[in-house]
C-alpha cells in the first residue's frame, strides 16, 4: 500500500503527455488516473499493439520505428501535445528524460515539465559537469580527466598521469553504455574509440570522460526530492551492485552494507550536489562505495536527472508513490514530508526481467504465454502477442518484493519468479532466481563484480537434470494433447530432441491412464500426466512439476518449456526425431557463424578467403542500444560472406560460411 498525499485542486496538469513507452507509460498512467489527469500516450509504428496505448484516455502516432524517428522527435511529441490539447509532459526515464532542450521546449510551448529544470538538467546530466560542481561543493569524486578536449592525444597523455586502471565513461546518457574498463595502456585507445562510438549512436553525444577506476566497490544511490520551494530531502539509498554490462539487473534498499551514520553522510553529499544545481523533482545521486577501506569511502559517480528504472524499491520501503510526488511537485506543491518525517519499513528487492538468455544475449521474439504471480508487485507491459523487437532497451518488466527482513524478500522473489509464465522468447527470469539463490549475494556480500566473477557458478545451477529434462521432453510431446487414457500402446515411440550442443534420446511407451513409460539409455521412468486448462501437471519418479511448453517459429522451429517443481527450470527443445545425428547445433557452429539474435550489422571485420583465429572479431552486431561482437569460434577460412554493413539480420541467419584452414 501507498500513502498518498492530501488531495489538492489541480493547477495546470489536468492532461498529462506521456514521452516514453512500455511499462515506465503504463506506470505513470496508473498514478495519473488515480489523480484524476488525463493521460495521452504516444507511440512508435512498432508499439501500435502496446498496453500504453490502449490503457491512456488518448494516443497519438509518431510514426516510424526507430527511436530517432519517434521517442526522439521533439517536434513530433510537441504537436501531439498540441494536437491533444495536453499541458504537461512527463519524460519517464530514457529517451529524452535527461535532454534539457526537450526540457526547454516543452516550458517554451506554455506546458509544465514534470522534471527538473533545463538549467539543473545540464549542469547534472553531463558526468564531467556534475564532477566539477561536486567537487566545488565538497562532495567527493575520484580523480580523473572531465576537460573538453576530447583528443586521443589527450586521453592518452591523462591516462599515464592518473595511472590504471581507469574507467571510460561517456559523459551523457546512462545505463552502462559507453562504458569501458581499461587495466593496460594497449587497450586505451581501442577502449575510447568504441565507448565513443557506443555513446554516439545511443546519446547522440560521442564525449567521454575518465577516472581512476575502484575494482570491487559496492553501487550506492540515494534517491532525492526536491520542490520548487527550496526544500530537499533523501528517501533512503538503493545497492545496485549486481549488474551485467554495466547494467544493474537487481536492486534493493537498503543496503547491506550501510548503516544508519552512513545513510545519513550519504543523503547529505546527494542533496548537496541537488541544491548547488537548484534541482527540482525526483533524482538519483549515485556513488561507489569503496568496503575494503576501514572509513568506507564513497565516491560521486553521477547524477540521473530523472525518475529511474529502480523508484519502485523506494516506493515499497517508504510507503510513497513517487510519480506523484514528481505530479504534485510539477504542480508547485511543497514536500509534504520533512527529513525527520522519512519512515524506511522492511526491506525491498527488485530484479529486471529481461528479454536475454543466460549469457546476457539480447532476444526478440513473440510473447506466447504469460502470467504475473500472485502477491508481488509486477511494473511490466506484457501480454500474450507482443512482439519484443530490437529497437529498443531489452528490459521486459520489474519484479518487486518487499518483507520484513531481508531474507524473506529474497525468498518471496525467489517464488514470485518460479511463478512467473513468460513463454515465447529467452529470459533471464530463471538466471536471477539463481542470482538471488547464490550464497554471496544470500549473504549481502555482493559487488560489482559480483557477475564477472561468478556468472559461471550462476549458470551451473540452470544445468538441467536429467529428471526435469525428461519432464520437459514429456511437455513437449504432450503439450496439445495429454497421453490416451482408454487406449495403451504396446509400441516404445523413440524420440530425439536437441538440447543446445546435446541430443537427448529416450523412448515413449504410452501405458494408458495417463501413464508414460520413459525409457533413457539402461534406465526405466514411469511418468503420470494430467492436463488442467494450459497446464500440464506431471509425476515422475515421486516428483510433480508443473509444465507449460509453446511452439515458437524461426530460422528453426523450438519448444520454449517452464517447469514449475522442485526448481525453476526454463529451456529450450528441437525435434531431431527425423534429423540425422550429425546436424546438430555443433556441427552447425563448425561450419557457420550466425546471427543470435536480431539487430543491424554495423562492421565486418573479415572478407572472403581471409584466415582467423578462434577468438578474432569477426563482426559487430546492434541491438537494443548496444554493440555486440561475434568471434570465430575456431580456426578457420571464411569461405563466404552472407550478409553486408547496414543489413538487418534475424537469430540463426547465416552470416559468415567457414571452410577448414589448409
Amino acid at each position: 500500500m501507498t500513502t498518498r498525499l492530501p488531495t489538492t485542486l489541480p493547477h495546470k496538469v489536468t492532461r498529462l503527455l506521456i514521452a516514453n513507452r512500455g511499462e515506465i507509460a503504463r506506470r505513470v498512467i496508473r498514478t495519473a488516473r488515480h489523480m484524476g489527469i488525463q493521460t495521452v500516450a504516444v507511440y512508435s509504428d512498432a508499439d501500435r499493439h502496446a498496453l500504453h496505448v490502449r490503457e491512456a484516455d488518448t494516443a497519438v502516432a509518431l510514426g516510424g520505428t526507430l527511436s530517432a524517428d519517434s521517442y526522439l522527435r521533439i517536434d513530433k511529441l510537441l504537436a501531439a501535445a498540441k494536437a491533444t490539447g495536453a499541458d504537461a509532459v512527463h519524460p519517464g526515464y530514457g529517451f529524452l528524460s535527461e535532454n534539457a532542450e526537450f526540457a526547454q521546449a516543452v516550458i517554451d510551448a506554455g506546458l509544465t515539465w514534470v522534471g527538473p529544470p533545463p538549467g539543473a538538467i545540464r549542469a547534472l546530466g553531463s558526468k564531467s559537469a556534475a564532477k566539477v560542481l561536486a567537487v566545488q561543493h565538497g562532495v567527493p569524486c575520484l580523480p580523473g580527466y572531465f576537460g573538453v578536449d576530447q583528443s586521443d592525444a589527450t586521453f592518452t597523455a591523462q591516462a599515464e598521469q592518473l595511472g590504471l586502471p581507469l574507467m571510460v565513461k561517456a559523459v551523457a546518457g546512462g545505463g552502462g553504455r559507453g562504458m569501458r574498463l581499461v587495466t593496460d595502456m594497449a587497450q586505451l585507445l581501442p577502449a575510447l574509440h568504441s565507448a565513443r562510438s557506443e555513446a554516439l549512436a545511443g546519446f547522440g553525444n560521442g564525449d567521454l570522460l575518465m577516472e581512476r577506476a575502484l575494482l570491487r566497490p559496492r553501487h550506492i544511490e540515494v534517491q532525492i526530492m526536491a520542490d520548487q520551494h527550496g526544500h530537499c530531502i533523501h528517501l533512503g539509498e538503493r545497492d545496485c551492485s549486481v549488474q551485467r554490462r554495466h547494467q544493474k539487473i537487481i536492486e534493493e534498499s537498503p543496503s547491506p552494507a550501510v548503516d544508519a551514520a552512513l545513510r545519513a553522510l550519504l543523503g547529505q553529499a546527494a542533496i548537496a550536489l541537488a541544491q548547488s544545481a537548484g534541482y527540482v523533482g525526483a533524482g538519483t545521486v549515485e556513488f561507489l562505495l569503496d568496503e575494503a577501506q576501514a572509513d568506507k569511502p564513497f565516491y560521486l559517480m553521477e547524477m540521473n536527472t530523472r525518475l529511474q528504472v529502480e523508484h519502485p524499491v523506494t516506493e515499497m520501503l517508504t510507503g510513497l508513490d513517487l510519480v506523484e510526488w514528481q505530479l504534485r511537485i510539477a504542480r508547485g506543491e511543497t514536500l509534504p514530508l520533512a527529513q525527520a518525517d522519512v519512515c524506511l519499513q522492511g526491506h525491498a528487492i527488485e530484479v529486471r526481467l529481461c528479454a536475454e538468455d543466460e549469457h546476457f544475449t539480447p532476444q526478440t521474439g513473440t510473447v506466447k504465454a504469460f502470467a504475473a504471480p500472485e502477491g508481488l508487485r509486477l511494473d511490466h507491459a506484457l501480454h500474450v502477442g507482443a512482439v519484443v523487437t530490437p529497437h529498443y532497451d531489452s528490459m521486459l518488466g520489474k519484479l518487486i518484493a518487499h518483507a520484513p527482513t531481508r531474507s524473506e524478500a529474497i525468498d518471496r522473489l525467489c517464488a514470485g519468479l518460479n511463478q512467473t509464465t513468460l513463454l515465447g522468447l529467452p529470459t533471464n527470469r530463471a538466471f536471477l532466481a539463481a542470482c538471488l539463490q547464490h550464497p554471496v549475494f544470500r549473504s549481502g556480500e555482493a559487488l560489482i563484480p559480483f557477475l564477472a566473477e561468478q556468472a559461471d557458478a550462476v549458470r551451473e545451477r540452470l544445468q538441467v537434470q536429467a529428471d526435469a529434462r525428461s519432464v520437459a521432453v514429456l511437455a513437449v510431446l504432450f503439450a496439445h494433447q495429454a497421453p490416451a487414457y482408454a487406449m495403451p500402446s504396446p509400441f516404445m515411440r523413440p524420440v530425439r530432441m536437441g538440447l543446445g550442443n546435446e541430443v537427448l534420446a529416450l523412448n515413449l511407451q504410452e501405458l494408458g491412464q495417463g501413464q508414460v513409460r520413459v525409457q533413457m539409455g539402461d534406465t526405466t521412468h514411469h511418468a503420470r500426466i494430467h492436463r488442467s486448462a494450459d497446464l500440464l501437471h506431471i509425476t515422475l519418479n515421486g516428483r510433480h512439476w508443473q509444465a507449460r511448453a509453446v511452439a515458437c517459429t524461426g530460422a528453426v522451429q523450438r519448444w520454449h518449456v517452464q517447469l514449475q517443481g522442485p526448481e525453476c527450470v526454463e529451456l529450450w527443445l528441437t525435434d531431431q526425431s527425423l534429423s540425422p545425428p550429425n546436424t546438430g547445433a555443433s556441427t552447425q557452429a563448425a561450419q557457420s557463424l550466425r546471427a543470435p539474435f536480431n539487430g543491424k550489422l554495423i562492421a565486418l571485420h573479415v572478407r572472403e578467403g581471409q584466415r582467423v583465429q578462434q577468438g578474432e572479431a569477426v563482426l559487430v552486431i546492434e541491438s537494443m542500444k548496444l554493440e555486440h561482437i561475434l568471434c570465430a569460434p575456431r580456426d578457420a577460412l571464411v569461405h563466404s560472406l552472407s550478409a553486408s554493413v547496414g543489413q538487418q539480420v534475424g537469430p540463426g541467419q547465416v552470416l559468415v560460411q567457414w571452410k577448414d584452414a589448409a
